[in-house]
């Protein structure tokens, strides 16, 4: 296997999301991303076939299984020997269960293939890990159809019904495909623009992402263009075709011209006749045939834009005048290919990117240090300090190199003058004390020598009656 075929899964964790990575040429499917494409109609058709093909002549019987870990009903069918057969419709397959003993009650499983369905049909010890659903065969050795789908998107109702709100198929039942749209071109859903329209299933049932980029393509229709003009011209054509023309030259003209909704039948037939499985990017044989038949979709030099439903649509050329704005075009480039013995390029980490960074800023900081030494550029902080570091030498105490967990001793300074002690302390004041008690408390240490006021003696109740009558009456505050 050479490197553009080269595959590889990685398992995300939420919500058992898988996504297949293709090297060199290819693009990334089944991922989280908001473009990626089911199954289309062509690829439900060739799902039929194959299990009308594997199918053909076996007998099947017993209990219909069920996968633990799959959120779809219970199918309630057993019987002792039944056979398989399928039928497509559009986005949706059929698989018919009909009892060989009663051919009467035949019962019936309709399944949508959301991201990842798919048929798989295989011996019993080689039953795939995300088969959800299973049909064992009477003879011996067992065999297995199974229902395959890694994203669980998938989903199927027993003895259910086409759903209703699909249109028409657009392989198996064009012409009524081709009068419903024309029946509901008021709508107000062909306001839109023909690529967001042209994956509305009641409209046309059975078109996906890559259906509608390569017919586009083909006749050359901006995919921004308003669908309700678009259609209402081939419709128009139509009409001049089916009054004018004798009906070989309309079968000629058709074939050699054919319109946007001619092409809607004729483009998945064409991926139909390719056999193989269609659009299946893990098969490599297959899948190189469909690639091979690509015009437009992913393909190197197409522009791609998202539309407002978040689908990335291929086109070339102008986009049209409804594409929606501020988006730039995205144009597809050829990927190199991928040399498998190269040596792996060292990751460079955010710890290496500082590590390579540290002794350049360290260099850079003290160059601007330097600089405003030699300007002068000393604040007020540092001429303090260093005249508190020059007084403060003689009388420190130093402590040994050894004792670096604890704080110097030298940096509490001691002065045995008491006026330079009391200077220092009164400098780290205010100019005029904020309160009288620090007032008293400067005036103390400034004089030392000075007695102390003896306290006021307390005044008792007996000494105020032993006071003189002629004695002066205490004098009582105005109200």
């Amino acid at each position: 296997m050479n490197a553009s075929n080269k595959t590889q899964w990685t398992n995300k964790s939420r919500g058992g999301r898988y996504r297949r990575e293709f090297y060199a040429g290819s693009r990334y499917r089944f991922g989280a991303d908001k473009d990626e494409d089911m199954p289309e109609g062509p690829e439900l058709h060739l799902a039929s076939l194959f299990v009308n093909k594997v199918c053909d002549g076996l007998r099947f019987g017993g209990k219909v299984e069920k996968s633990e870990v799959s959120k779809n009903p219970e199918v309630p069918f057993s019987c002792p020997e039944y056979t398989i057969s399928a039928v497509s419709r559009g986005k949706e397959v059929k698989l018919i269960l009909t009892p060989m003993a009663d051919a009467d009650e035949v019962a019936s499983v309709i399944f949508r293939f959301g991201m990842s369905g798919s048929f798989k049909f295989t011996a019993e010890d080689e039953i795939p890990k995300h088969a959800h659903l299973r049909f064992f065969t009477v003879d011996v050795p067992r065999k297995v159809l199974c229902f395959v789908d890694p994203r669980r998107f998938g989903t199927w109702e027993y003895n259910g019904t086409w759903q209703p709100e699909r249109g028409p198929c657009v392989m198996m039942e064009y012409e009524k495909f081709r009068e419903n749209v024309f029946k509901h071109l008021s709508d107000k859903a062909f306001e839109k623009p023909i690529c967001e329209v042209m994956l509305n299933q009641k409209y046309f049932n059975g078109i996906g992402n890559y259906l509608r980029a390569e017919i586009l393509f083909r006749l050359k229709i901006p995919p921004f263009m308003p669908a309700r003009a678009v259609l209402e011209s081939v419709r128009n054509q139509s009409q001049v075709l089916n009054a004018d023309l004798p009906l070989s030259k309309k079968v000629k003209i058709k074939k050699e011209n054919p319109d946007l909704l001619q092409l809607c039948n004729l483009v998945p037939m064409e991926v139909i006749q390719l056999g193989g499985k269609g659009y299946d990017p893990g098969h490599g044989e297959d899948y190189a045939a469909f690639e091979q038949w690509l015009q437009c979709y992913f393909v190197p030099g197409m522009k791609s834009l998202r539309d407002s439903n978040g689908r990335t649509i291929w086109f070339q050329g102008e986009p049209g005048p409804l594409a929606p704005k501020g988006k730039g075009k995205k144009v597809r480039k050829q990927r190199k290919s991928v040399d498998i013995d190269a040596k792996p390029v060292k990751a460079e980490t955010n710890a290496t990117k500082r590590k390579a960074t540290r002794g350049k800023s360290t260099t850079v900081k003290k160059e601007c240090k330097e600089e405003v030494m030699e300007e002068g550029g000393e604040t007020a902080v540092k001429r303090k300090r260093a005249k508190t570091t020059e007084n403060s030498m003689g009388d420190s105490k130093i402590i040994s190199a050894g004792e670096r967990g604890m704080r110097l001793r030298s940096k509490r300074k001691t002065v045995d003058n008491l006026e330079v002690k009391i200077s220092r302390r009164l400098s780290q004041q205010s100019p005029v004390p904020k309160t009288p008690a620090r007032k008293r408390k400067a005036a103390k240490l400034l004089a030392d020598d000075t007695p102390t006021p003896k306290p006021r003696p307390r005044r008792l109740k007996s000494d105020v009656s032993k006071q003189s009558q002629n004695s002066p009456k205490p004098r009582t505050r105005r109200k």
